[in-house]
């Protein structure tokens, strides 16, 4: 089995930033690729980032210049750098992992093509 935690969340002022961590444990794997999405309520999963084992990265429209995914292998560790934050990034934010590490041109956006799931955490962003 494996376990996602994710931690750093909270409230944020508008404008501000903050940082997600999510840390995976139990079975390893050669490869993978790891990613963010985001749920709001009444609202469906979206996809939020995603990064491949060596790095590759894809975000997506939302989010796009203002956050950043990165990822330390060794700790089994993705992170989320949210910067510029508004307040409709308001969500519960879930790390995933993706046992198919594809290339950048392939990387899937989809929640039904994660493999493993984090609890999810809570961003909260005042105006």
């Amino acid at each position: 089995q494996v376990q996602l935690v994710e931690s750093g969340g909270g409230l944020v002022q508008a404008g501000g930033s903050l940082r997600l961590s999510c840390a995976a444990s139990g079975r390893t794997f050669t490869s993978y690729a790891m990613g963010w999405f985001r749920q709001a309520p009444g609202k469906e999963r979206d996809f939020v980032a995603a990064i491949t084992y060596s790095g590759g990265t894809r975000y997506g429209d939302s989010v796009k210049g203002r956050f950043i995914i990165s990822r330390d292998n060794p700790k089994n560790t993705v992170y989320l750098q949210m910067h510029i934050v508004k307040p409709e990034d308001t969500a519960v934010y879930y790390c995933a992992i993706d046992l198919i590490d594809s290339p950048v041109s392939g990387m899937r956006s989809s929640a039904a093509a994660y493999d493993y799931w984090g609890q999810g955490i809570q961003v909260t962003v005042s105006s």
